[in-house]
Order: C-alpha cells, then structure tokens, then sequence
C-alpha cells in the first residue's frame, strides 16, 4: 500500500475533486452567461424549476449553501425579476421562494443545459450515471463523519 503522506496533489481524492467542481465551473460558464446566470444561480433556478415555492431553508439545504451564501444571490435574483420572495405570514423568519414568469422561461433554457454537457463530453449514460452516484456515495459518508483531528 502506497503511503499517504507522499502523494501529490494531482493523486489525492480531495484535489481532484476541487479540481473537476473548477473545471465544471468553467465549463458552464460560456453556457450560463447568455441566461445572465452564474453556477450557483444556475443550480438555484434549476432546483426551483424542480419543486418551486420552496422555502430558503430547504433551498440551503437541497444545495447545500449556507442561508448567508443563498439570500444574497436570491436577492440578485429578485431584482434581475427571475423569482419572487415571500413571508410566510404565520412565521415571517419563512420565506417561500417562486420562479416568476421570466424565471420560468430561464430555468426552462438552464434546464437543456446538462444535456448539452452531457452530448459534449461523449460519455456513455451510465458512465455519467456511475460517477455521480459514487460522488452522492461519498457525499454522504463525509456527512456522517467527525473530521479526525490531527
């Protein structure tokens, strides 16, 4: 077994990992930037394009964005006129989140997007459908653990 503690950044999980969510990133981008949306809104638009009028919270969690990461790109969202925000009035910490109409014809051009992807990079689907569900794999066990301390 090879020693950990040798390894270079390009033969360790971790990098490779931060290195593809870059690299997907950039790769996006040229994609996105007609829709005027950057990655995250991306994500926020095709997720509310999923189950719209979510509240913020199940939004944060479903993409996994601090509550202080999301509002401000709901925010931007808001004023570009793509989703509307509103108050739950029983509990005004709630707030439910809706594609507006704008927003649904923008999430429905985003939504062609992974197809797109998927065509350019030539992959076989259950390539594709293998490594994403390895990486929810893994997602979840770094979920359920401690970090060790060192």
């Amino acid at each position: 077994m090879r020693d950990h503690t040798e390894l270079a950044p390009g033969d360790m999980l971790c990098f490779n990992l931060y290195a593809i969510s870059h690299a997907f990133t950039r790769f996006y981008q040229p994609l996105l930037a007609p829709l005027g949306l950057t990655y995250p809104q991306y994500l926020v638009m095709i997720s509310l394009r999923h189950t719209d009028g979510q509240r913020v919270g199940q939004l944060s969690a479903d993409l996994q964005l601090e509550t202080n990461t999301l509002s401000p790109m709901l925010k931007r969202l808001e004023s570009a006129g793509l989703i509307r925000r509103t108050r739950c009035d029983a509990d005004e910490r709630r707030v439910t989140v809706n594609l507006t109409e704008a927003g649904h014809d923008i999430a429905a051009k985003a939504a062609e997007i992974p197809d797109c992807i998927v065509g350019c990079l030539g992959l076989p689907m259950e390539d594709i459908t293998q490594m994403s569900s390895s990486l929810r794999n893994l997602r979840a066990l770094l979920a359920d653990k401690e970090p060790p301390t060192p």
